[in-house]
């Protein structure tokens, strides 16, 4: 890091921390706590990083044609994390680098095991394929991690142009969390730090005291779903029924036009096929 950038993350360091406290909330859409397995995808919990899609709720770059510098640089790109990050295939050694898992104990299909100082300089433009913001784990059988991934940012603010020339958009999308309905009191700080009892319904306590539709799945072949804090009321949060900033008013919350800034997940280590490394679908 030169001194320019040591000097300017000092002087927003108040404003970076609470969108860097890791950006890998922004998987969270759903905050689905599941009892059973989920076939259909949508408990984020379960699901976390395994796969994503255009939405409401998520925006993601426009494909752009495939060109041979694009596959040169794909090669490049993949090559280049295989040689950096190799080491952290000892999640230990991630762990000693200041990457900190994220809501370990839930279960997950991907974990993301994100570094402050890192995601904060990706959010600030400083990209560097040798240090991601977020190192992207599968857990092992009888214990452990299996490293698979990486996860990079870029400032919200960069163009389509600007997110091509990081990593190009004929290989895979960048994507950026929009259209966020938030209950009052809860705070992008609440998301960002996995806080979902920042503000808990006084009538929704857990799955069993829910009504149908509030935090516990409807039908009685459906498995038990439960949906803690204010996510319990499904018109809130990363796949709430609200996506517009007049429902969000009316339903007394705040909108969010986007939430963090931009991201991309790639998995050189799962195979040299740039189409599985650069897939919008976890390996």
């Amino acid at each position: 890091m030169n001194s320019r950038f040591r000097t300017t993350l000092a002087a927003v360091a108040l404003i970076v921390i609470a969108s860097v406290s890791f950006a890998v909330a922004h998987d969270m859409d759903g905050m689905d706590m599941d009892s059973a397995s989920d076939s259909g995808g949508v408990g984020a919990m379960g699901q976390m990083g395994a796969h994503m899609k255009m939405s409401d709720h998520m925006t993601m770059t426009e494909s752009r044609p495939m060109t041979p510098a694009d596959t040169q640089r794909g090669e490049q790109i993949v090559a280049t994390m295989r040689a950096k990050l190799a080491k952290y295939e000892d999640y230990k050694v991630a762990i000693a680098d200041g990457y900190v898992p994220y809501m370990e104990s839930v279960p997950q299909d991907v974990y993301h095991f994100s570094n402050r100082e890192l995601t904060a300089a990706e959010y600030m433009g400083d990209f560097d394929l040798a240090h991601p913001g977020s190192l992207l784990y599968e857990k092992k059988t009888f214990g452990g991690y299996k490293l698979v991934g990486a996860m990079y940012d870029a400032p919200a603010g960069d163009t389509p142009e600007q997110l091509d020339a990081l990593i190009p958009l004929s290989l895979s999308h960048w994507h950026a969390h929009t259209n966020i309905c938030l209950p009052k009191g809860v705070t992008e700080a609440d998301v960002i730090n996995g806080n979902v009892a920042a503000r808990m319904r006084p009538d929704i306590s857990s799955a069993v005291d829910a009504p149908q539709g509030f935090g516990r799945s409807s039908g009685s072949g459906d498995s038990v779903r439960m949906r803690v804090g204010y996510l319990a009321d499904p018109r809130f949060g990363f796949t709430g029924t609200i996506s517009n900033k007049a429902d969000c008013e009316a339903a007394d919350g705040t909108f969010h036009k986007q939430i963090f800034g931009w991201m991309i997940h790639i998995y050189p280590f799962a195979s040299e096929d740039l189409k599985v490394a650069f897939s919008l679908e976890a390996p």
